[in-house]
């Protein structure tokens, strides 16, 4: 096994850091590998926003209520970005060029690309021995997120990535079984079985980790999440961001 493959078997979220902030050189390694990414078109429709203002910092964390959005080496934040491509229009070509942006296909792009994107960051990161952690609570109020990082039409905040030296080494959570995720040439619909199997490895894992302890399951934490309806203020959001429109 290569180290490549390692860093990534090896992945856990990580929620503590210790107060060492990343270097310069550190923080452009990371996003020059994150622009390494595949991007549809070359449209490189993202963009990173490094986030280095302590106040700034705290209001983030306060709106996704983690408090390791403010304590980490380093804050980034991921946006959609078709604002880039919308000020190349030409006044010929201005209305075409609006119209194919606020598509849904050049949202999906945009998605996408940014999520490819900080993937890279994420791998270099671990292996340059930082850790990482994806903050999609950063949606808990969207508009909020938007108005602080000052985004024009055509951006949006996707996620944050905190970055830094670990301050813990959590075990690696299980993921879905090679057979539940992978399907060949059609789609297989998973059996109670599989379920049963994952949902037994994963409360083993719950009861047996060395912090935060509890009985749950898969299943269980699926049916609490997907009963209740949750950033409902997201959809109207990005279509006012003149986004996904058509």
């Amino acid at each position: 096994m290569n180290q490549i493959i390692e860093t990534i078997f090896n992945h856990r979220s990580i929620r503590k850091f210790t107060e060492q902030k990343l270097t310069q050189e550190q923080i452009k390694t990371i996003v020059s590998a994150a622009q390494q990414a595949s991007t549809s078109s070359y449209v490189m429709a993202y963009s990173i926003i490094g986030i280095t203002d302590e106040s700034l910092k705290g209001h983030l964390a306060n709106i996704s209520g983690q408090p390791y959005v403010k304590d980490n080496g380093h804050l980034m934040v991921f946006c959609a970005d078709l604002h880039r491509v919308s000020q190349l229009a030409t006044i010929e070509v201005k209305e075409k060029i609006t119209e194919s942006v606020e598509t849904t296909e050049q949202f999906m792009v945009s998605i996408i690309d940014s999520a490819l994107a900080a993937q890279n960051a994420s791998i270099v990161a671990e292996s340059m021995g930082l850790g990482i952690c994806y903050i999609g609570s950063l949606r808990n109020n969207i508009k909020r997120v938007n108005d602080l990082l000052e985004l024009p039409n055509h951006v949006i905040p996707l996620f944050g990535l905190a970055i830094g030296y670990p301050a813990e080494h959590p075990e690696r959570k299980p993921r879905l079984p090679f057979n539940m995720v992978y399907h060949k040439n059609k789609y297989q619909p998973v059996n109670k079985k599989q379920f049963k199997e994952f949902d037994e490895t994963l409360d083993h894992y719950y009861q047996n980790r060395s912090d935060n302890t509890r009985a749950d399951t898969w299943t269980e934490q699926m049916i609490r999440k997907y009963s209740r309806q949750e950033r409902l203020d997201v959809s109207p959001f990005v279509k006012d961001k003149k986004l996904n429109k058509r």
